[in-house]
């Protein structure tokens, strides 16, 4: 079993992306989120036209960045699903604040696939090193990439942890999806078979209860 677990508004109870151009962004960004909600830009090129309005040094940055709050049930989730799983971070966010906040003792390490900050004088830039050149929405992580990049073919069943339009794509191809805000809404309007959630002390009561022959029979009743 493989748990792609999405970032923003999932394990940070807000989008850490929006917090820090909330923060020290031109107001301009705000004007190229809609233009990205309207599809005139893809994911790629609305991440880069806003990091591109950051203005703050990069002392501030860094310290903003560094202190972003999780779920504080994260790493009960993460110890107990790798005790029958694999769990991986794959978020279309930034993977500077993602590596900081998982860096604590009782969280074991897990892969992380994220876009690659990058600090420039006053301000950031970003890279797509998780891109794939097929995906249809252009994002800057194709998540159903990186989750057969995961599974590198060994027909794991796969679970979506998510909240956002990111996890659109995915959700529909995963054998088990936990959604809350727009994706709840998204696997509503779709019909597509989904566990709500708000924490993952939620998720915990779920995957607690399961074993390999109930969770085989959840598949089943999905399809």
């Amino acid at each position: 079993m493989l748990f792609i677990v999405d970032f923003d508004g999932t394990i940070a109870p807000t989008d850490t992306v929006d917090a820090l151009l909330e923060r020290f962004a031109d107001p301009e960004w705000q004007r190229v989120e809609e233009q990205w909600v309207t599809g005139q830009l893809n994911s790629q090129e609305c991440m880069k036209a806003q990091l591109s309005l950051v203005r703050a040094d990069r002392a501030i940055l860094e310290d903003y960045l560094q202190s972003v709050a999780i779920d504080p049930f994260f790493s009960d989730f993460v110890q107990y699903a790798s005790t029958f799983s694999e769990v991986a971070v794959v978020s279309d966010g930034l993977d500077y604040p993602i590596r900081h906040a998982l860096q604590k003792p009782n969280i074991p390490p897990i892969p992380i696939y994220a876009n690659r900050l990058e600090f420039r004088t006053h301000g950031l830039d970003i890279s797509f090193p998780h891109t794939d050149a097929a995906c249809v929405h252009q994002s800057g992580v194709c998540k159903c990439a990186a989750a057969r990049a995961l599974d590198a073919g060994r027909g794991l069943s796969t679970v979506l942890i998510g909240d956002g339009r990111s996890d659109r794509c995915i959700a529909r191809s995963a054998d088990y999806v936990f959604a809350k805000g727009a994706l709840r809404r998204y696997c509503e309007n779709e019909g597509i078979t989904h566990t709500p959630f708000d924490s993952f002390d939620d998720i915990l009561t779920v995957i607690r209860k399961w074993d390999a022959v109930q969770f085989n029979q959840l598949i089943r009743e999905r399809t």
